[in-house]
């Protein structure tokens, strides 16, 4: 199996070179940048597989970074911010991350977590809940294709498809797509969506869940999925 490498910025001596042993120790190779201008030099040679970034770097900071990552590419990117209630947080998910780490961290969660989030996109070939349930005009669920008004998800192929034209998802957005598109009409909770989408067995931030949905409603229409105040999401049928 290839390894997995991780591009990792962070100005904090300390930080980098602590996180970057742990992460070496759980068998990933690590590129560790103290900034985000060489962070994005560093991205642009080498490809990572997933990339780690600090908020609050000097050059570029961690949410510039970021976005200037997703136009570029759908690689996974987690954040790492000093405080939980920050709106950097917030920004970071708004910018294209996939996922947030607070600081100070136990290296065994940060390991998780980036475990977590490239089984999502080893494993982006459709929910894992056991297919659709069925839509709308134009379904053909025997080619795996979906259709909801004017969007057609193709969940083998993973394609979209709104108005004839393609749209463009993350493999995070996608596979909440996914999860909507297997049981159209049915409120999800952020609880059920952190679990199925996050793989989180445990209770997260659900403010990853609303960003997300907020992106994902942006590229296939702010009115394809419903918020249902109290309980959680749906999409139209």
């Amino acid at each position: 199996m290839a390894e997995t490498h991780v591009l990792f910025v962070e100005d904090d001596d300390v930080i980098r070179e602590a996180t970057t042993l742990a992460l070496e120790r759980d068998g990933f190779v690590v590129t560790a940048m103290p900034d985000g201008l060489s962070g994005l030099e560093s991205f642009r040679a080498d490809r990572p597989d997933i990339a780690l970034l600090d908020v609050m770097v000097p050059g570029m900071d961690g949410v510039s970074l970021c976005r200037r990552i997703r136009d570029e590419s759908t690689v996974p990117v987690i954040m790492l911010s000093a405080r939980a209630d920050s709106i950097d947080v917030v920004l970071g998910l708004e910018a294209g991350a996939d996922d947030y780490v607070t600081k100070p961290f136990d290296g065994s969660v940060l390991v998780a977590r980036i475990r977590a989030v490239l089984r999502r996109f080893d494993h982006s070939g459709g929910p894992q809940n056991g297919g659709a349930n069925g839509a709308d005009n134009g379904s053909d669920p025997e080619r795996g294709v979906l259709s909801f008004g004017d969007l057609e998800v193709d969940t083998e192929g993973m394609e979209v498809r709104r108005a004839g034209a393609a749209v463009a998802l993350t493999p995070t957005e996608m596979r909440l797509l996914l999860e909507f598109s297997s049981a159209p009409g049915t409120v999800l909770s952020r609880d059920r969506l952190l679990e199925r989408v996050w793989d989180y067995d445990w209770g997260g931030d659900t403010r990853v869940v609303d960003v997300h949905v907020q992106r994902l409603r942006t590229k296939i229409g702010q009115d394809r999925i419903e918020t249902v105040r109290g309980f959680g999401y749906k999409l139209k049928a």
